[in-house]
């Protein structure tokens, strides 16, 4: 895609209308919060049966309502990043995700010269790079994993933090100043402090002068229990009898047992809840709910943690996991 056919996708110019946060997120607050009446193809696929953390989805209004940093924190598989773009999808607020793994450099985010043609001649062109093209937008900028941030990359985005925020493209001589409406967020696993726990490799310490420019820090845990079971029989209508309910009750809790597992260092593989959506639709595929836990999770896993991620399935379905193939008839 062009960068002028993007252009002509995002919208240019501010919010346009001001939503409840009772009436749209049920949460109860007065808070009233800056949307778009009009929806783009940046603006994220609104999930209808998405439920929402009070605590996290008021630091994020907070962030899109007053122009705040907002950084979430939490384990691996409890939705940061998707919490963030479901909010975003209320407001029709166009919203960019960057994951900041080691790849990305400091040239990725700012831009580079790039030879092109023009008039049949090869010149060259300063291409911006995602950074200035989404700090002169209305766009909320999601910054994944940023815990495990180059340093190059970590200086570059603490240009931004500031509510000011202007950045100084050093080759172009100029100075980009945010649009009203650009808005920053990130996600982590750790508050910056680095990977204390052995979780999480490849995370590292954050300049403490960097962190404290994040104005609101929320942590987000993994759903209850009887949630986690609503959301996933909602995405799997089909299990919404007593027996379906059954085996959805038993998935969702050698969910928990497989992060209880993670947090405590016994296993190095979670099963998030997008796991278990796949896993109760590959069991209806398979009409085999061993079958299909081993296809969608435990292969997985290390080899030396399979015999303790089936023993947790042992003891929520109170069978052994079966060895054999998929014995039904696929249609």
């Amino acid at each position: 895609m062009q960068q002028s056919e993007i252009l002509n996708d995002m919208p240019t110019g501010t919010p346009d209308i001001a939503i409840s946060v009772r009436q749209t997120f049920g949460i109860e607050s007065d808070m009233q919060v800056p949307a778009f009446s009009q929806t783009s193809d940046y603006v994220p696929e609104q999930d209808d049966s998405y439920r929402f953390d009070r605590d996290t989805t008021l630091a994020i209004l907070a962030g899109f309502a007053y122009n705040r940093r907002v950084m979430i924190q939490g384990y691996h598989g409890t939705g940061k990043s998707t919490h963030i773009e479901q909010v975003a999808s209320r407001l029709n607020w166009p919203c960019i995700r960057i994951n900041l793994d080691s790849h990305v450099s400091r040239i990725d985010l700012v831009g580079k010269d790039a030879i092109v043609l023009k008039d049949g001649k090869q010149v060259t062109e300063f291409r911006e790079g995602l950074l200035p093209w989404a700090l002169q937008r209305p766009t909320a900028l999601v910054f994944d994993e940023y815990d495990a941030g180059r340093a190059d990359v970590m200086f570059v985005i603490q240009r931004v933090l500031e509510v000011e925020g202007k950045l100084t493209l050093l080759d172009q001589n100029r100075v980009i100043r945010p649009h009203p409406a650009f808005r920053l967020f990130a996600t982590s696993n750790t508050v910056g402090l680095g990977d204390t726990t052995g979780l999480y490799h490849g995370t590292q310490q954050i300049n403490q002068g960097q962190m404290d420019r994040w104005n609101i820090v929320a942590t987000l845990n993994y759903l209850p229990h009887e949630e986690e079971e609503e959301i996933v029989l909602s995405k799997a209508p089909d299990y919404d009898n007593k027996q379906g309910r059954e085996t959805i009750k038993a998935t969702v809790a050698l969910a928990d047992m497989t992060r209880a597992g993670f947090i405590n260092g016994d296993i190095s593989t979670v099963m998030s809840p997008r796991t278990v959506i796949t896993w109760a639709e590959n069991a209806r595929i398979f009409s085999d709910v061993g079958f299909a836990f081993r296809t969608t999770f435990l292969n997985k896993c290390d080899e030396i943690e399979r015999p303790v991620v089936a023993e947790y399935y042992q003891r929520c379905f109170g069978t052994e996991l079966p060895e054999s193939g998929v014995k039904a008839t696929l249609v």
